[in-house]
Parts: C-alpha cells; sequence; structure tokens
C-alpha cells in the first residue's frame, strides 16, 4: 500500500498564459503553462522533496489531461483529484506592465468551482499531516467554499494541521464577504499566510506589527509576506523578520504559492517555522526569476545553494 501524503492542497488548476515579450513582428505571444495557487504550493513542495497529493477536479478536456500530466510528473498524488466530464478546466492569462502583473480568468463554472462537500476524499485528509486551502480555493463558488470549511473540519476533527494563504482575488468576491468568510477559516487553521497587500485589505491595518498581532488573535503561526522585504514570521511566543534575497526578479506570478509549498515541505520535515520561513524565503525569491508559475519553481539543490551563498557573504 503506498505511503499517503504528508501535505494535501485544495483548490483550482488553472492553465496560465504569460504575456512574453513582442516578437520581431511586433505580436504579442505567450508561454503556456499550468497555474491555481494550491497547486502551484503542491508542485513547490514535492520538489522540496515533501509526499504531496491535490484535492480538486478538472475537466475532462486537454486542460485537465496535461494537469494529469504535470503533476505525475512532479510527484503530486492525484488519487483524490475527479475528472468532471460536464466541465472545463480554468485558464487565465497574465500580462506585464510598469505597475507589475495582472491576471485575467475564465474560470465561470469550472470543475473544481463545481467541487461539493460529497466529493471530499475523508480518508486521505484524516492520514495527512497538514490540509492547505486558500482564499481562492473557497471564492470560486459556494459549493467550493463549503466543502473547504467541511475539509478543514474534517482535517481538525483527525488532529491534521490547517494551512491557509489568504490569496484575495476581488474579482471574485467583494472585499467585505471575503474577509467574514477568510478570517472564519484562519479561526480554525494552524499556519496562514496572509500577504502584506491582502491583509491591508481584509483587516484595514497598515503597520507590518498590527497586522501580525490581528492574526496571531485568530492563528497560532502567522506568515506575513512583505515581498522583495521577505517575511515577518509569528508565533504567540516570538517574531522575527526574515530578510528578502537580491535576485533578477522577472515575473512574480506564484511566489507566494512557492512559499507556502517550500515552507510546509520544511515544516513536515521537522523544521520550526523560523527555519522554515527562511528556507520559503529563498525559495519564493528564485521562483521571481523566471516566467509562469510553475517553471521558474526551484528544487531544494537550488534553495540550498542561495542560502548556502547567503550565509558564506
Amino acid at each position: 500500500m503506498a505511503t499517503p501524503p504528508d501535505i494535501l492542497c485544495m483548490g483550482e488548476p488553472m492553465l496560465e498564459f504569460n504575456q512574453q515579450a513582442p516578437d520581431a513582428e511586433g505580436r504579442i505571444l505567450y508561454l503556456e503553462g499550468h497555474g491555481g495557487d494550491t497547486s502551484n504550493a503542491a508542485i513547490a513542495a514535492a520538489r522540496s522533496g515533501a509526499r504531496v497529493g491535490y484535492i480538486t477536479a478538472v475537466g475532462a478536456d486537454a486542460g485537465g489531461e496535461s494537469f494529469q500530466a504535470l503533476w505525475r510528473q512532479e510527484g503530486v498524488d492525484t488519487a483524490t483529484v475527479r475528472t468532471n466530464p460536464a466541465a472545463q478546466t480554468g485558464i487565465y492569462f497574465v500580462t506585464h506592465d510598469e505597475g507589475g502583473h495582472h491576471f485575467t480568468f475564465y474560470r465561470t463554472g469550472s470543475a473544481a468551482a463545481r467541487y461539493t462537500v460529497a466529493d471530499l476524499p475523508l480518508p486521505a485528509i484524516a492520514a495527512a499531516k497538514v490540509l492547505h486551502v486558500s482564499g481562492i480555493s473557497q471564492a470560486i463558488s459556494e459549493t467550493a467554499c463549503d466543502a473547504v470549511f467541511a475539509a478543514i473540519e474534517a482535517a481538525r476533527g483527525a488532529g491534521v494541521k490547517v494551512s491557509y494563504d489568504t490569496n484575495l482575488r476581488l474579482r471574485l468576491w467583494p472585499a467585505r464577504r471575503a474577509a467574514a468568510v477568510m478570517h472564519a477559516a484562519i479561526a480554525r487553521s494552524d499556519i496562514v499566510f496572509p500577504s502584506f497587500e491582502d491583509a491591508e485589505v481584509l483587516t484595514g491595518l497598515s503597520d507590518p506589527e498590527a497586522i501580525a498581532d490581528f492574526y496571531l488573535n485568530l492563528c497560532p503561526v502567522v506568515l506575513l509576506k512583505l515581498g522583495k522585504d521577505g517575511v515577518l514570521v509569528c508565533t504567540r511566543e516570538r517574531r522575527e523578520r526574515v530578510i528578502g534575497h537580491a535576485v533578477q526578479a522577472v515575473d512574480a506570478t506564484g511566489a507566494g504559492d512557492t512559499f507556502a509549498g517550500a515552507f510546509l515541505a520544511r515544516y513536515v520535515a521537522g523544521d520550526d517555522p523560523f527555519h522554515a520561513a527562511r528556507y520559503a524565503n529563498a525559495a519564493a525569491a528564485l521562483s521571481t526569476t523566471g516566467y509562469g508559475a510553475v517553471a521558474p519553481i526551484p528544487t531544494a539543490a537550488a534553495i540550498g545553494a542561495l542560502l548556502a551563498g547567503s550565509r558564506a557573504a
């Protein structure tokens, strides 16, 4: 019998089309790839050596087949991936300008958005060490939102840790509802990964220390992501700012997802939150050095090399 995954990620995978530089004739080109926040996190954890599985539904289409092949290639267990022949796999486009990267989504009615409580693989959740979900996992539909809450309760009932990444998308739901739903879920979680930008909207606060205090009242481990400035790592007994790494960044798509996946890989391996965050911070930095959500996710060897170089400097 196969060893069950230590980390189960749950959410919506999406085919990605990432804007590239114009060709010689001035045409805008798009690089096809894979995305979806919790899928990215699963792959990041797998590339760092963790046993990972994914909970979702895909369409019976080329996109769904592409994801199944990707997860198999990356060593992500697909036993808890459902195929819905009546729905499609979602897609999105990433464009770039002076203001950063921007997303356009085509996900209404996707197979993942039609996921329900009845679809949950309860035995697999109970056998894991960590269940990882996100705000997007809950925002894509009411049934998916209910399924995430039910998965969280199943995990807690089995003594499984719950990890939550805010990943606020205001195109999916208004800020007030997003805050209410996310904070209810975070209050039932053990680890939370808010970005500073998300937290400003969700809490109305602008001081990182105050934001950390807010989330520590809900959840015992808080990783406040500060982009190029690193991350504020907080427990109820200690807090530490982990500084960012200087890299040649070209595309930040999926950097926060890489952070979450790399952190969880080290967390289930036995690292404390502060050591795991230093590792994950390096992973996130490296993920910005290439285009797309998945291709630039680093391996454990690459992350180790960056950390070794930083220590030597």
